[in-house]
C-alpha cells in the first residue's frame, strides 16, 4: 500500500490522530493530562482538523503533524473545553501548568509544528521525513518565512530528526517550577528559515 500526505485530517481519523497525538505527548503531559481516557476526550473534543497534515496507508492513519499559526492551531482548544472534560476544580489546577508549559504565543510569519507522531510499528519507513516535507512545502505556500517547534531537553532523538532536516536550536526555556511535574527540565525551540 502506498504513502497518502494530505492537508488536513478526515472526520474518520479523529479518534486515531487524537491516540497518536496522545502517544507523542502523554509522557510528558500525562502528569497535567492524564488519565489517558480523558486526555482523549480532551483531544477529540478540540482537535482542528484543518490545522493537520495526514499521513495515511489504505484506509488507516499513519502519522499525523499538528500546524499552529495565527489561524488556529491543531490541539489548542479553550479554558472552557478543559473545564468540559476534566471539570472546574481540576482545570484550575491543571491550565495554568499547560499554560507555562506552552511558553510563548505565535508570531506573524512563523508557523509552528505543534505535534508530529507516526505510528510506533512504521517508524524508520520515511513517514515523518514524508510528512515534514510536506509541512514545510505548506509553510512556504501560504507565505511563511519561518518554521518553528518545541522539543524537550530529553528528547535527543526528535532534535537528531530535526536538525538532519536542517533545523537549528534558536534556544532554551527552563520550565523550572513544573519540572518535577512534568519530568523534564527545559524545552528548546528549534528554527527553520524559509527564505
Amino acid at each position: 500500500m502506498s504513502l497518502h500526505i494530505q492537508l488536513g485530517l478526515q472526520e474518520r481519523h479523529r479518534a486515531a490522530a487524537a491516540a497518536l497525538y496522545w502517544q507523542a505527548f502523554g509522557g510528558k503531559l500525562g502528569a497535567v493530562m492524564g488519565p489517558d481516557t480523558r486526555a482523549r476526550a480532551y483531544l477529540m473534543r478540540v482537535i482542528d482538523p484543518a490545522q493537520c497534515i495526514a499521513a495515511t496507508k489504505g484506509d488507516a492513519l499513519v502519522g499525523i503533524v499538528g500546524l499552529n499559526s495565527l489561524a488556529g492551531g491543531f490541539a489548542g482548544g479553550t479554558a472552557q473545553d478543559f473545564v468540559a472534560v476534566y471539570g472546574a476544580a481540576r482545570a484550575a489546577l491543571r491550565l495554568p501548568a499547560l499554560i507555562w508549559v506552552a511558553g510563548p504565543q505565535q508570531k506573524a510569519g512563523t508557523l509552528m509544528i505543534d505535534g508530529f507522531s507516526v505510528r510506533p510499528d512504521l517508524r524508520g519507513a520515511g513517514i515523518g521525513a514524508a510528512l515534514l516535507a510536506a509541512a514545510l512545502s505548506h509553510a512556504r505556500a501560504g507565505g511563511y518565512g519561518h518554521v518553528h517547534l518545541d522539543v524537550i531537553n530529553t528528547n535527543w532523538r526528535a532534535r537528531a530528526f530535526y536538525q538532519r532536516h536542517g533545523f537549528s536550536v534558536l534556544g532554551q526555556r527552563s520550565i523550572w517550577p513544573l519540572r518535577i511535574v512534568f519530568g523534564f527540565d527545559s524545552v528548546q525551540r528549534l528554527g527553520l528559515d524559509l527564505a
